[in-house]
């Protein structure tokens, strides 16, 4: 069985994700993650970002991980849902958290400053920090998350510190602040190579903020029912 979460929150209202809430189809996990906030906390900050992005895989995806087989390094994959996996990409950190079945997870791959009573303006300017441009500069919000390795080096999320391990409200959960997609993006993932199921439709996109993912499903020249489909969201318990 797995270790349960301590009963004690962060702070009174806090709504973290049960662990029955990722041990479903990667695919509705995938979706149901949109609108929902990694809370990390650092020193004495937490750190929020609002998932916008994410993409589901299987073991039988040629394009996952698991799919080259269990190994020690890819043994949250093979673990019950709601365990952590990381792994670097192109030089940086990726966060992934398994799903229902042996070797299917969701990658999350964009996320949004998320700023409220818990997480605001002075853990904003230390993600801002964490992650500046190349110059030097602090980072616009709006790109300080958009693409996978930007928001775990925004959000100070490392591979050898989260790896294998389940969530810990006393640092880093997900949690459900009521917010919801009116519309999610569905289309192909992005960076399969050829040949590895590079055409399956297994990434989600919240519509509201499609322009600050890692790359805007509904750019021009995308033509829906070709290139991308329209869901409507289904109400998901946390």
């Amino acid at each position: 069985m797995p270790d349960a979460m301590p009963l004690a929150l962060p702070w009174h209202e806090a709504k973290p994700l049960a662990d029955a809430f990722f041990d479903r189809d990667a695919q509705r996990v995938a979706q149901n993650l949109l609108g929902k906030v990694i809370r990390h906390r650092v020193g004495d900050l937490w750190l929020s970002a609002r998932i916008i992005e994410t993409e589901a895989y299987y073991l039988t995806d040629k394009g996952s991980h698991a799919s080259l087989g269990y190994t020690e390094k890819r043994k949250a994959l093979f673990a019950d849902g709601g365990h952590i996996y990381m792994y670097y990409a192109r030089g940086g950190d990726s966060l992934n958290f398994s799903a229902q079945g042996p070797g299917n997870a969701v990658l999350i791959k964009s996320g949004h400053p998320w700023i409220d009573a818990i997480s605001g303006a002075e853990s904003l300017a230390a993600m801002q920090r964490n992650n500046p441009d190349s110059q030097g500069r602090a980072r616009p919000a709006e790109r300080l998350c958009a693409g996978q390795t930007l928001l775990c080096k925004a959000m100070a999320l490392k591979v050898p510190d989260w790896d294998a391990q389940r969530f810990d409200l006393t640092r880093l959960f997900v949690e459900d602040v009521g917010e919801q997609p009116q519309q999610i993006i569905q289309c192909a993932r992005l960076g399969i190579a050829h040949g590895r199921d590079e055409h399956l439709p297994y990434r989600f996109v919240d519509a509201a903020y499609a322009r600050y993912c890692t790359r805007n499903p509904m750019r021009r020249g995308q033509v829906e029912g070709r290139d991308y489909q329209l869901l409507v969201p289904e109400y998901a318990p946390s």
